[in-house]
């Protein structure tokens, strides 16, 4: 009886473990297309190519650096194809931005072509499957990211003017207020969340947030470039709590529901005015819009 009882110990171990290995990749926001994929959390583009030798050197030396060299020429023209479709904005996309700039297209080409191999694999057949991947970050973004995204200097503190004491009065000091008479002190926020389940939300490299009037609260007028280029204008994931919790948001980010999308790309997002106006409140005390410290869930 001990020995079923272990062995079915066993069994249930060795079937959780894969849904553990699992769990994070279904947590992750992946935009998949027909050769390939876009990874938003982890802000890399994925694609894969095959290639086989030709007919009459099957068997020979040569065959598999042949198939090895076709399946990576495959796997850089879907990269190039999949990158084409990467959102910049709710209404653009990489191709609409490249095709008006022959410069701009040679460059993302060449980008293609140096990205990196993460897995080549020698199947039975004869053929070859390579996996290469780039970053959406780095020089990519540095390329097609807005021009109105500019560098943000950091603001200089202001030397405090050292004045001499007062002469000591001899008046009556007035009574200090009551802790119910003294003012309130705003809360610090150290990001934002924006739940934007339930919308048809899709991600971006430039996203905005607009409050019910349409004026903008978030996009690229709010961003440093250094941090949009380094690590995106936003980190997307499709678990509130994981979002909450992301190092990007830090320990006390401010959540907001988004209430619709705009845009032909959905992936501008409408948050009430209430919120607008406590994340305006918050700005000034805060820089975490500058250092793009903001998070979207989307389904």
């Amino acid at each position: 009886m001990k020995k079923y009882s272990a062995l079915s110990i066993v069994l249930a171990v060795l079937l959780i473990l894969p849904a553990y290995g699992f769990c994070d990749e279904w947590q992750e926001v992946i935009e998949r297309m027909e050769n390939g994929s876009i990874n938003w959390t982890k802000g890399i583009i994925q694609a894969t190519g095959i290639g086989a030798p030709p007919e009459e050197h099957y068997g020979k030396p040569q065959a598999r650096p042949m198939a090895l060299r076709a399946a990576r020429i495959d796997a850089m023209r879907n990269l190039l194809e999949v990158t084409q479709g990467v959102a910049i904005s709710s209404s653009t996309l990489v191709k609409n931005f490249a095709i008006t700039d022959d410069i701009i297209m040679a460059k993302v080409s060449g980008m293609v072509e140096g990205a990196q191999v993460v897995k080549q694999e020698y199947l039975s057949d004869g053929t070859v499957e390579v996996t290469m991947q780039m970053s959406l970050h780095g020089g990519f973004a540095q390329l097609v990211l807005p021009q109105e995204i500019k560098q943000i200097e950091p603001i200089k503190p202001v030397t405090p003017q050292i004045t001499a004491p007062a002469a000591p009065s001899l008046s009556v000091e007035p009574s200090k207020p009551s802790a119910t008479e003294q003012k309130p002190e705003s809360e610090i926020y150290t990001g934002l969340v924006v739940n934007a389940t339930g919308l048809s939300a899709r991600p971006a490299m430039s996203p905005k947030i607009v409050d019910e009037n349409g004026q903008e609260v978030y996009g690229s007028a709010y961003v440093s470039r250094e941090y949009a280029v380094q690590q995106g204008m936003s980190g997307y994931a499709k678990d509130m709590t994981a979002a909450q919790s992301n190092p990007r948001v830090t320990n006390n980010p401010l959540t907001v529901k988004g209430l619709k999308t705009e845009g032909p790309g959905k992936s501008d997002i409408v948050i009430s005015n209430a919120d607008a106006s406590k994340l305006r409140s918050a700005s000034e005390h805060l820089s975490f819009m500058k250092k793009c410290r903001v998070m979207i869930v989307v389904d």
